[in-house]
């Protein structure tokens, strides 16, 4: 890792370095937090948590050629260095901020209420093309994350794509201070976290924290059909690049033609120059997908060309809209996480698809006072889109389930009231020629449903 000395690290984070002077100047090789992955030359940072204190496996770390550690705690007498530091996850950020500068990469951050994952996959898949690319790997995307993410970057590396989440405000701030992103892409402003940034304006507030530390000569990309970032004319004498569907944008889609849960088709227009591209995950959201992709190609140079094989080599992520084709049935595993407009763009996917269509929801989380309301909506359109079967998983889905019914429009709604009775119903409900949907917030463990129907 360049110039991350032990001395070096200290400095950054503000932490007090206890050692020999030799090993001062010894060079991490790797910064970990799992000490299952601590391997020679690495640094261990040693985090307290609700159940386990990562301070117990410090003496284990050292055995395996841990370099040093990185402590809350002072330590007596220790296989070798460490740092000590008022705050394990304070000294991360300000590590990997001082990493990040030492590095000539080009940064994407991106961030947005839905999407930030499928578009992330797909600006690297695009990107990749031309570059060697690091991106973020699950759902390393928060304050510890994307730290994470920014140490497994190396001198090969030319662009990093980067996911940032956030959930209050002032997060982001702190995310784009790490990043230091080149181009800023945003998604949408939605509906989630409502519990804690109030409305949709609070939501825009925080996520445009990301342009806090543009660089100066940096470029954001925005999603100018949703009407929140549609106002956004300019920041720091930076004008944005809008994609849409909707009007004539700089870069924009039409002749959009569902292929099923095979994928989607469109052509794209940018710079004068038109490509007829097949996203392979299905869904209109995955245009605007491809469409953020896009702008990010042609701001880093690619072809147009370039662009579409980099969309069409596209590869599905668990729980990120996956579907599994499981002996006579099909699974779309969209588990991950949801909020009333990803729930919404699933039931629509689930619409077009083959067979008998069932929708497995359960509850979402962090929507504030209205999330009696917000379920129920997605119970109506769940009506609309005359699933043939919804089972409602959940105390808040109750609603949706009772929106459905009220509607009249689904084959049959069932409302199980928690996991255990929904796996053990499950072989009862599910019949030869199904097309399943599982979704629901990541809090609600719903792998669990689609390891269930994988055993069937």
């Amino acid at each position: 890792m360049k110039n991350m000395s032990l001395e070096k690290i200290a400095q950054a984070c503000g932490g007090v370095y206890h050692g020999s002077e030799e090993m001062k100047q010894s060079i991490v090789e790797s910064i970990t937090t799992d000490s299952r992955q601590a391997a020679k030359g690495c640094l261990f940072v040693a985090i307290p948590g609700e159940r386990v204190d990562g301070h117990d496996f410090i003496p284990s770390v050292f055995e395996k050629g841990a370099l040093a550690v990185l402590s809350e705690k002072e330590l007596a007498n220790p296989a070798g260095p460490y740092i000590q530091v008022a705050s394990s996850l304070e000294a991360v950020k300000g590590i990997a901020e001082y990493y990040r500068q030492q590095l000539d990469i080009k940064v994407v951050g991106i961030t947005g209420s839905v999407g930030k994952t499928s578009t992330k996959e797909v600006i690297a898949s695009v990107l990749a093309q031309k570059y060697n690319v690091l991106k973020t790997l699950g759902n390393f995307n928060n304050e510890l994350g994307l730290p994470l993410t920014v140490f497994r970057l190396r001198d090969e590396h030319q662009i990093a794509v980067l996911e940032m989440g956030i959930s209050h405000f002032g997060e982001m701030h702190r995310l784009a201070k790490v990043a230091r992103p080149d181009i800023c892409v945003i998604t949408n402003i939605g509906q989630c976290h409502l519990e804690f940034l109030k409305d949709r304006d609070g939501i825009l507030r925080a996520k445009t924290e990301i342009f806090d530390f543009l660089k100066e000569d940096g470029c954001i990309i925005l999603n100018g059909d949703d009407d929140k970032l549609d106002t956004i004319e300019e920041v720091k004498g930076i004008k944005p690049i809008f994609f849409g569907v909707e009007g004539q944008k700089p870069v924009y889609a039409d002749e959009i033609e569902s292929l099923g849960l095979s994928g989607i088709a469109c052509t794209i227009h940018a710079d004068g120059e038109s490509i007829r591209v097949t996203v392979p995950i299905p869904g209109w959201h995955m245009v605007l997908n491809a469409l953020a992709a896009t702008a990010v190609g042609r701001a880093l140079g690619l072809t147009m060309q370039e662009i579409k094989a980099g969309i069409e080599a596209l590869e599905p992520v668990g729980g990120r809209f996956h579907i599994i084709n499981h002996g006579d049935i099909q699974i779309i595993d969209d588990c991950y996480n949801a909020n009333p407009v990803s729930m919404k763009a699933s039931l629509d996917v689930l619409r077009d698809a083959k067979g008998r269509k069932v929708a497995i929801l359960g509850d979402m989380g962090e929507l504030g006072e209205n999330e009696e309301q917000m379920h129920a909506e997605v119970g109506y359109h769940a009506a609309k889109n005359k699933i043939d079967l919804l089972i409602c998983t959940g105390k808040i889905s109750s609603h949706m389930a009772e929106a459905a019914m009220a509607n009249g429009g689904c084959g049959e709604v069932l409302q199980v009231p928690t996991m255990e009775a929904l796996l053990t119903c499950l072989p009862s409900l599910i019949q030869s020629g199904d097309t399943v949907l599982v979704k629901a917030s990541h809090f609600m463990h719903f792998e669990k449903v689609v390891e269930k129907l994988c055993q069937l």
